[in-house]
């Protein structure tokens, strides 16, 4: 029976059109997600295991890593995609920003491979985690300080996870600027995001899908993030 792959933060954008794409070639998946949605539905019709997860309290992880345990004894990978975008305002108290930032970009990835280091070393062959972090952590980010300090430590996993879990298990990340606007976003804003880049266009996930299988299908990559922005770097 083939291992199922646990796909965090599924719900929506990049996690749901990898969902999509494992059970439309027949690999099973589990996933989760914190908000329910219609596209939930869809998949555990489409035959997913939909797993609510609340990652925002260590209780909350605790909890999902209990719930899957009672599900599966192996995992072929885990994606950790789930993640949140608080801004700093005047608002908001920067200590509670940063602990939410760091709790499900760190604290739950971290906490998650741990748990589930058995289950990912079952089989003869290796398997995989990726993160997924973002093109801020190059740059860092005036508006969003603490999301990028959550996903460059999360980046910092990566090399850590590596370490500790080869050759049994490949652990990479994928640094995605943009990959699809949002309904709401407005065309001044499209505009000007798009001039950030060297290919100028919005990709769509499929280019984050296609990146998530390479990692999956390589058996020689390890530690490494994978850059996908359009070559913002040099724009």
């Amino acid at each position: 029976m083939t291992a199922p792959i646990l796909i965090t933060g599924a719900g929506q954008r990049i996690g749901l059109a990898f969902a999509r794409a494992c059970l439309d070639r027949g690999q099973p998946i589990i996933v989760t997600y914190r908000t329910y949605r219609p596209a939930i539905d869809a998949l555990q019709k489409a035959g997913a295991e939909c797993l609510h997860a609340d990652f925002a309290t260590n209780k909350g992880i605790d909890d999902f890593i209990e719930a899957l345990k009672s599900r599966t004894d192996t995992l072929r990978a885990i994606i950790h995609n789930a993640s949140d975008w608080l801004p700093e305002s005047k608002d908001s108290d920067p200590a509670e920003v940063m602990n939410a930032m760091m709790q499900v970009h760190v604290m739950t990835p971290y906490r998650i491979n741990l748990a589930c280091r058995s289950m990912l070393e079952q089989g003869d062959t290796a398997t995989d985690i990726i993160h997924m972090t973002d093109y801020v952590v190059e740059t860092g980010s005036a508006k969003h300080i603490a999301y990028a300090a959550s996903k460059a430590a999360l980046a910092n996993l990566t090399l850590s996870f590596s370490r500790l879990l080869a050759p049994r298990v490949k652990v990479n990340a994928i640094a995605p600027s943009l990959i699809l606007f949002n309904p709401g976003d407005s065309e001044a804003y499209r505009e000007k995001t798009l001039k950030k880049s060297l290919m100028g266009i919005e990709p769509g996930a499929g280019v984050a899908v296609a990146s998530l299988q390479f990692l999956l299908d390589n058996p020689y990559i390890t530690g490494r993030t994978l850059p996908l922005d359009g070559g913002r770097h040099l724009a």
